[in-house]
């Protein structure tokens, strides 16, 4: 029987997701019986999930209670605040609420999923637009981020105001939308803020996170002082200011423009649908990029973190339309995801090899976070002045930096929460009321599974110490096949000791278990493994197949 957490007249905070990672941001907010969404985000696979591709927060204790759900509010389009909606919105069905841009990228997340005619998708204003929903009421407030309509909620409650932050920045020059101003915020401040939830990913950062105006100029010089070179530029696909300053960069130094990646057609497509990037240079194919002089191309190409499918990484290999020598220019106009180096370290490692330059944040300005630093941390709490801090979005270490932050610009209560933390935030002073049972769900081949059930588990496993089959014929016989076993030149001798030690087992069993199936493969196992540890150091997951078994 599933425990009852029903909010009461309170005003409660639960994250089963993104509150001790980066990334499967999913946010609750409970109030008078009802609860609300805030993003339903995925990560990408992980090492230590062999054969996976997507991650997810598992949404267990919310889909229990479903009926009690009113929502699910996107604060924007980036992977990880929606890219799990195609997999657990229907199960969850309630409305789904988003600005324009993320609406159009959610809608076609939907249709290829088959959810479009059964899952409620409602386009909200991106300027300052609100609605209502049971006891909570919602205002987009936009703010600067990697993306279009990056967006801050304010949740407006029966106990006080939550500011729920989503991914920001602050930037004097965002290339794209206009963010809310600092005398917006401050008003905000003036009618009263409950509570602060914050996003934490750039807290150790001691600068200001930069510019997109900044990032501009340090391409435009990076362009003109290649000029006679073919570059090509790597960025994230999502990021459409970064897009509309190549465009330009590439029309002031006289280039024409080549994309190559599936998600930057998407997301160009999407921008213009939606009033972005207008003045976007028409692309060239691939086939007439190639016969372009090379100083009068810009490539921009997926796969600056190193994916081994993106245009970059077959580029970087020869194995792509698109062509570089010895001499060309590489633009890294993206930082490295935690996890994600040795990739991109092979990638670079292919291209300097090939006599191709590269150029990174770390020689010039041409990438800025988008998440703040502490300096726009701090000035954010100066001008809404909250009761409270939660942060959120970040690994423990952000987080727990973020409340010593926070504690240090004089906000009274500094609460630190992870997944799975039930947090009352009003009324009284907030605290922890339980903590529930989250967990992780991985995309394995066609099926959501949980992260440490037994096929990940055994994956895992085998990737580490390898397999070990045993064949008894039922007549005294017996074969082995190691798979994954460091022996070399010594696998002849292991398997022929491994099967003595085999018929040795079998024989030395007592009277009364020579005739039990179980009592056979069990020592079969046992001898073999015994074996393959002494000769490799390894204990490999061993299976006995009996032949003739029934």
């Amino acid at each position: 029987m599933k425990k009852d957490y029903t909010p009461q007249d309170e005003l409660l905070f639960l994250a089963l997701g993104g509150s001790g990672e980066i990334g499967m941001n999913v946010n609750l907010y409970g109030c008078q019986g009802k609860w609300l969404m805030v993003d339903l985000g995925m990560s990408f696979g992980a090492n230590e999930y062999p054969g996976t591709e997507l991650m997810f927060a598992d949404p267990e204790f919310i889909e229990e209670r479903a009926d009690d759900l009113l929502g699910i509010v996107l604060t924007h389009a980036h992977e990880d605040h929606i890219g799990a909606i195609p997999y657990f919105a229907g199960e969850l069905g309630v409305p789904l609420y988003a600005t324009p841009f993320t609406a159009d990228l959610i809608r076609r997340k939907l249709d290829e999923a088959g959810l479009t005619k059964s899952i409620e998708l409602n386009v909200i204003d991106d300027d300052h637009g609100s609605f209502d929903i049971g006891p909570f009421g919602i205002t987009y407030l936009p703010l600067a981020h990697s993306i279009a309509e990056g967006n801050a909620l304010l949740i407006e409650t029966p106990y006080g105001n939550v500011f729920h932050t989503g991914d920001w920045k602050l930037d004097e020059e965002p290339i794209i939308g206009e963010p809310t101003t600092e005398e917006e915020l401050i008003e905000i401040g003036d009618d009263g803020v409950l509570a602060l939830v914050c996003d934490s990913t750039n807290v150790f950062n001691p600068e200001p996170s930069g510019s997109e105006g900044a990032v501009y100029r340090g391409l435009l010089d990076e362009a003109k002082k290649h000029g006679g070179k073919r570059i090509l530029v790597t960025t994230f696909a999502s990021n459409v200011a970064r897009l509309q300053t190549l465009g330009e960069v590439a029309k002031e130094t006289g280039r024409q423009l080549c994309v190559a990646g599936r998600s930057l057609d998407r997301i160009i497509e999407v921008s213009k649908a939606n009033g972005y990037l207008r003045d976007f240079p028409d692309v060239v194919r691939f086939d007439e990029a190639m016969g372009v002089p090379r100083g009068e191309l810009m490539i921009l190409a997926t796969g600056g973190q190193g994916e081994p499918r993106a245009a970059l990484s077959r580029i970087a290999d020869d194995n792509h339309p698109l062509k570089l020598v010895r001499g060309d220019v590489v633009l890294f106009s993206s930082r490295v995801i935690p996890g994600n180096d040795l990739a991109i370290g092979r990638v670079q490692n292919q291209l300097a090899e090939r006599g191709i330059q590269m150029v990174t944040d770390r020689q010039s300005e041409i990438h800025v976070s988008g998440h703040p630093g502490r300096p726009e941390l701090e000035a954010l709490y100066g001008w809404l002045r909250p009761d409270i801090l939660v942060p959120v979005h970040g690994e423990i270490r952000h987080m727990q930096e973020q409340t010593r932050v926070g504690r240090a610009s004089g906000i009274e209560h500094n609460v630190f929460q992870k997944n799975g933390d039930i947090v009352r935030l009003a009324p009284g002073k907030p605290e922890k009321l339980a903590q529930i049972h989250t967990g992780r769900l991985v995309l394995d081949g066609d099926i959501i599974v949980p992260a440490d059930g037994d096929a990940v588990t055994m994956r895992r496993r085998l990737s580490r110490d390898g397999m070990l089959i045993v064949v008894l014929d039922g007549e005294g016989g017996v074969e082995i096949e190691g798979v994954g076993l460091p022996l070399d030149e010594d696998y002849p001798s292991f398997v022929a000791e491994a099967k003595a030690d085999v018929v040795d087992a079998l024989l030395k069993l007592r009277k009364g278990r020579k005739d039990d199936p179980d009592a056979i493969k069990e020592a079969a196992r046992l001898a073999a493994r015994r074996a393959a540890q002494r000769w490799s150091g390894k204990k490999p997951q061993t299976r006995v197949i009996a032949l003739g078994e029934q």
